[in-house]
């Protein structure tokens, strides 16, 4: 055992010189780094990587591109949905088909030829020289001429007129006179007295003496 401790004692104290002549090379290495300017060579390069990757990620982070430009004149187009509209019509009932009623048939028109009529006849007939206007005697004045007359059903004149003049005013106005002055048997028509009218002649003539 004797023999064992000196050869321990002496790797350690060769290990420590190792570490030791390490450690003096290192600082040695960074004193010449300074000297010679290899360190800011070194921060340089670090700074360059650094710079490099900085700007990288800015690039990255720029924000998107502005939306175009859109012209405010231009309305934007409106979309319209058209609603779904369900109508429900009620079926209409089917059309009742009523028969018309049966017409009745006209009876048959007969025709019934009138009664005949039957004219009226003259009862009683004034003087027409009763009538005979004294102007007219004085002037000459002779003329025959046509009264229009209508019977009722008494046989009375209900009107007179003149129908044709005799050419003297005097002697139409004597003639309607003497026309009102006639009495008739009324007409008849199936036995019963109707109104009738006719033509009843009158004749003015002067007599001598």
């Amino acid at each position: 055992m004797s023999a064992y401790y000196p050869n321990s004692s002496s790797n350690m104290l060769s290990k420590r010189a190792v570490i030791f002549i390490a450690i003096l090379a290192f600082h040695a290495l960074i004193i010449y780094g300074f000297a010679t300017g290899l360190v800011s060579q070194g921060a340089r390069l670090v700074n360059t990587i650094l710079q490099t990757n900085i700007i990288q990620t800015q690039k990255v982070q720029e924000l998107p591109p502005p939306p175009p430009h859109v012209d405010l004149k231009v309305p934007p187009p409106v979309s319209v949905v058209t609603p779904e509209v369900t109508i429900n019509i009620p079926t209409p009932p089917a059309p009742i088909h009523v028969a018309p009623a049966p017409r009745p048939r006209p009876a048959p028109v007969i025709h019934v030829p009138p009664a005949p009529l039957v004219m009226a006849r003259v009862v009683s007939a004034p003087d027409v020289n009763d009538y005979y206007p004294d102007a007219s005697r004085r002037n000459n004045e002779e003329g025959r001429g046509m009264a229009r007359i209508c019977i009722d059903t008494r046989g009375r004149v209900a009107s007179a007129s003149v129908e044709s003049s005799t050419g003297h005013p005097m002697l139409d106005t004597a003639m309607v006179q003497l026309a009102k002055a006639y009495r008739f048997k009324p007409a008849t028509r199936a036995g019963k007295p109707v109104p009738v009218c006719t033509g009843l002649p009158v004749r003015f003539q002067l007599t001598g003496g």
